[in-house]
């Protein structure tokens, strides 16, 4: 297949198009970060609730496999998140963060979509996001 005749998934502005940027938070979303397996789960849970369709979320492959799950921006402050998970973005937050974003293609290496961004869920939306960490049995 060449690069003519590629089908191209539309994406949002502030995903590459190629490798991976970082991206401030509070500005083009807000994230939600959970660790390791505890955040593999909730992701599952979002994913199966969402019928496949739950918005970004990224994950690291090294270190501590963080998961961030993209809400939209100012939206991560509305809500009270549980012990263990990490709110960045909004208002009243006192230092700047930026969270890596990968491409939707290609080699993004150590970043890569647990879930998509899409049309119909162009961010997590924090009430399910919610509703899968009140779901998840520690």
């Amino acid at each position: 297949m060449t690069m003519t005749n590629a089908i191209q998934r539309p994406r949002p502005d502030w995903v590459p198009a190629a490798g991976h940027q970082l991206h401030r938070t509070g500005v083009h979303f807000d994230a939600i970060r959970i660790q390791g397996v505890r955040g593999e789960q909730v992701a599952a849970r979002l994913i199966a609730a969402a019928d496949g369709d739950a918005g970004p979320v990224v994950c690291e492959a090294l270190g501590f496999r963080w998961m961030y799950f993209l809400l939209p921006p100012g939206t991560a402050k509305d809500h009270a998140w549980p012990l263990g998970v990490q709110r960045f973005g909004g208002a009243g937050c006192r230092t700047v963060t930026y969270i890596g974003i990968p491409a939707l293609d290609g080699n993004t290496w150590p970043l890569r979509w647990y879930s998509e961004p899409t049309p119909t869920a162009p961010y997590v939306d924090p009430s399910r996001l919610r509703a899968a960490l009140g779901c998840l049995t520690l």
